[in-house]
């Protein structure tokens, strides 16, 4: 019975504050589909393609993260000169799903797709991903340009970088595979 009278004051104050019952569960906001934002970056929806990752690789993105990376294989999307990347990170306790679009070398465009954080998404907005266009990787496999971190959003901030290094990586990666 306190259960369901406990339930149900939670679901009234719920309404009273606007919030649905499953934004209780949830914090997840989707902001762009995967296949919606690749289109649109490259102007087609071409064929994915996988990178498999070697050991040098794994060990490379597990030095960016500065924690384990479990994947053999991450998918890509390329025309010419340009890729774009899906990949995921935790920011502070769940996982950001960002779309990276890299022309020549360098970040195009960064979006976040999907955030699931309950703060910090004002990493999403264009005053701050924009900051990364024209990035480009150094030699110790660092951004060649600052990025300006966001109070409140330290660990978002944080993830979004180290996904753009990645990103970056990768691509440098499959062209030297591409290359005779």
């Amino acid at each position: 019975m306190f259960k369901r009278a406990s339930l149900a004051i939670l679901l009234l104050l719920a309404g009273l504050l606007g919030l649905s019952p499953a934004g209780l569960a949830s914090d997840e906001q989707k902001y762009q589909d995967q296949q919606d934002y690749i289109q649109e970056m490259l102007g087609e929806l071409p064929v994915s393609q996988v990178y498999w990752l070697e050991e040098q690789d794994k060990q490379v993105i597990e030095d960016i993260l500065a924690h384990s990376f479990n994947k053999v294989r991450i998918r890509y999307w390329k025309i010419n000169k340009q890729s774009v990347w899906v990949l995921d990170e935790i920011g502070k306790e769940k996982p950001i799903t960002v779309g990276i679009h890299i022309n020549a070398n360098q970040i195009e465009n960064l979006r976040v797709l999907t955030y699931r954080e309950s703060r910090g998404d004002e990493v999403r907005h264009s005053f701050f991903t924009d900051q990364f266009k024209q990035a480009k990787l150094d030699q110790e496999l660092a951004l060649n340009q600052h990025i300006d971190g966001i109070t409140g959003a330290t660990l978002s901030v944080r993830a979004l970088s180290k996904l753009a290094r990645i990103a970056l990586y990768l691509d440098q990666q499959t062209f030297k595979q591409a290359k005779p």
